[in-house]
C-alpha cells in the first residue's frame, strides 16, 4: 500500500504543469501555441519573458525534489519508485492529456535529491555543452548521457535506473534529434 500512494502521490506532484500555469495566468496564452508547443522551462523562454522561463525552470525542479527527498528520508527503499513516477507525472500530465514537457529541470530535481554530487555532474555537463553549441536538446541529451558513464566508472551504483531515465529523456526528445541531425533545431538564448 506504501509504494502505491508514494507512486500516485509522486505522479500528481510531477504531473503540474508550471510552464502552462504561468504563462496563462501572466500572461493570458497557451504555452502550447508557442514555439516547440512543449510546457517546459526552454520553451517557456521562447514567450518573450525571462521571468516566466526562469519561474518555470526553478518550478519544475522544486516539484521533483519535494516528493524524492520527502520519500528518501522516510521510504529510502521506494525513492527510485518516486523518482521515476515524478518524472513520468512530468512528462505525461493528467490535466494536459498526457502531453507534457520533456522532463529535463524534473530530472535535475531528481537528481540533486538523490545526490548532490550526480546532480552537479549533470549541470556541469549540461552549461559546457550548451557554451559550446547553445543547443539546450543537445545540452540536455549529453548531461543526461554523463550520469550513467559518470557512475560507471566511478560508483557502478543505480546504472539500471539511470540509463533507464536517458533513454526516456532521449525519448522525450526524439524531435529534437531528428531537427539535430538536420541541422533544423532552434539555438536558446538563457540570458
Amino acid at each position: 500500500m506504501e509504494v502505491l500512494i508514494i507512486s500516485i502521490l509522486s505522479y500528481f506532484m510531477g504531473s503540474v504543469p508550471f510552464g502552462f500555469i504561468l504563462t496563462k495566468v501572466f500572461l493570458k496564452k497557451d504555452i502550447r501555441d508557442i514555439g516547440s508547443g512543449n510546457i517546459g522551462a526552454t520553451n517557456a523562454l521562447r514567450v518573450g519573458n525571462k521571468s516566466l522561463g526562469y519561474g518555470t525552470l526553478f518550478l519544475d525542479i522544486i516539484k521533483a525534489i519535494i516528493p524524492v527527498i520527502y520519500v528518501k528520508l522516510n521510504y529510502p527503499d521506494y525513492i527510485f519508485i518516486a523518482s521515476l513516477c515524478v518524472f513520468l507525472g512530468h512528462i505525461f500530465p493528467i490535466w494536459l492529456k498526457f502531453k507534457g514537457g520533456k522532463g529535463v529541470a524534473t530530472y535535475v530535481g531528481i537528481l540533486l535529491s538523490i545526490n548532490l554530487t550526480i546532480g552537479f555532474v549533470f549541470i556541469g555537463v549540461w552549461f559546457f555543452t550548451f557554451l559550446i553549441s547553445k543547443y539546450s536538446s543537445l545540452s540536455s541529451l549529453f548531461g543526461s548521457l554523463s550520469i550513467p558513464i559518470y557512475l560507471f566508472f566511478f560508483t557502478n551504483q543505480n546504472l539500471i535506473f539511470f540509463s533507464i531515465m536517458f533513454i526516456l529523456i532521449l525519448y522525450t526528445h526524439r524531435e529534437n534529434v531528428k531537427r539535430l541531425k538536420n541541422k533544423e533545431e532552434s539555438k536558446t538564448k538563457i540570458y
